[in-house]
């Protein structure tokens, strides 16, 4: 067996037997150097890989924009869009349902995090959605789908990463996941107002909200909901970069606590613990990871795929069903973080090969990523929602069934219909080329 197979064993095995996936994947790195001595890569190397995968620069907006989301929700700004969300929405069938998706979509703008969207969620909403007549799988299901929303809408962490990785422009990266995000939170309301007239589910007001009444909530909500047009309008008029934007954003999160006279030294204190082991659980990730996309390339692998892929695929529709299931397995096993590290550098040149949009792939790839999140056996959003709501993984799934093909059905409709991710940065930053 050669060694950069032997070190794809370990990597498996050390995720099976739920090691965290920084240390799975350092394991494999240090295997493939004992695997073979000759190399003249050391322990000492892999760890020099390691630090030098976090020193991008690009990699600093992940703390800024982790700690705005912490600052958001310990400001009292989710409360404000809880009350806009609740208003806006109240009138639809589903109730708390319709509001947690609305919201999930809202917060994506300024959380960055699916993750940390689905545990605030899961402790605000779930528990008052289950008093409302809604089961706790069914609950649980909507919670983890909408918080899907969060990595598509700017300034998603994972168009950061893809972006530091594969040079894809992280602004373009924003702006692209928009239309996608629009139109998964039409879906999912509509799958779950079908829902709760089928199981009769209350609504949270008979009649639609007048317009005085949604400006008396909209007020309030309109100050954050701001943050996002901030970010893409300041990367896109070259005021600052998407780095920079982070540092705006903390700083804007900031003043928004004063405004509203919520922040408290207690408060700033809980966020930079969040930030930290937030931070420092997804730069481990990145850097390991780093070190063993590093070794893949020193083996050729990405340009044996390559070569493999066009040689197997006579058109890029093929090449993306291609990869779109092998996204998806490799998703329901391996980190999004980690997977795309490795694979991001090894498909985008391929995709670029068969003249596919390289912003095009990229929210191909990180939707792919996101539905991976979601599924069995090591979805890490499942899991978190699941260990917030008590809900058991068979309950969930079971109740998750309707939002996978959801979930399948648009991402087909964005693996072959560019324009839905095209349309929006080119009408901003214009048509490349």
């Amino acid at each position: 067996m050669s060694p950069i197979a032997i070190s794809a064993v370990v990597l498996l095995v050390l995720l099976f037997l739920n090691v965290p996936v920084f240390a799975s994947i350092t394991g494999a790195c240090l295997a493939y150097a004992l695997a073979n001595p000759g190399s003249g890569i050391t322990a000492v190397l892999a760890v020099q890989r390691e630090i030098s995968g976090m020193q991008s620069v690009a990699m600093l907006a992940i703390p800024f924009f982790v700690a705005t989301g912490a600052l958001m929700n310990y400001c009292g700004i989710t409360d404000r869009m809880l009350n806009f969300c609740k208003v806006l929405t109240g009138h639809m069938y589903g109730g708390l349902g319709q509001v947690n998706i609305v919201l999930s979509t809202l917060m994506g703008g300024m959380s960055g995090s699916s993750l940390a969207d689905a545990a605030m969620e899961a402790k605000l909403l779930v528990p008052d959605m289950r008093k409302s007549g809604y089961p706790n799988g069914f609950a649980s299901a909507i919670t983890a789908a909408s918080s899907m929303i969060t990595p598509l809408i700017p300034p998603g962490i994972a168009a950061i990463i893809y972006g530091s990785v594969t040079g894809t422009s992280i602004g373009r990266l924003f702006v692209a996941g928009i239309g996608p995000a629009v139109i998964l939170c039409i879906l999912m309301m509509v799958v779950v107002s079908r829902y709760s007239k089928t199981h009769q589910i209350p609504r949270l007001q008979e009649r639609r909200a007048t317009g005085r009444e949604l400006w008396k909530v909209f007020m309030p909500a309109i100050l954050p909901l701001c943050l996002p047009i901030i970010i893409i309008g300041g990367i896109r008029l070259g005021i600052f970069t998407p780095t920079e934007a982070g540092a705006i954003a903390i700083f804007y999160a900031l003043l928004l606590g004063m405004i509203y006279h919520e922040i408290r030294m207690d408060n700033i204190l809980d966020c930079i613990k969040e930030t930290v082991s937030t931070t420092a659980s997804i730069m481990l990730i990145v850097g390991a990871a780093t070190c063993f996309s590093w070794i893949l390339t020193w083996e050729n692998v990405p340009q044996n795929m390559t070569h493999f892929l066009i040689s197997l695929c006579h058109n890029k529709y093929v090449f993306l069903m291609l990869v779109n299931l092998f996204l998806l397995i490799v998703g329901m096993f391996i980190e999004a973080t980690a997977a795309q590290i490795v694979l991001a550098p090894m498909l985008a040149p391929v995709a670029a090969a068969f003249g596919i949009d390289p912003v095009h792939f990229g929210i191909v790839f990180i939707f792919n990523m996101a539905i991976g999140s979601l599924t069995p056996p090591m979805g890490n959003l499942m899991f978190v929602t699941c260990g917030v709501t008590k809900c058991t993984t068979e309950e969930f799934i079971k109740d998750c069934r309707v939002f996978y093909v959801l979930l399948f059905a648009l991402l087909m409709l964005v693996s072959y219909v560019p324009f839905v991710t095209t349309w929006l940065p080119d009408l901003i930053y214009g048509v490349i080329g």
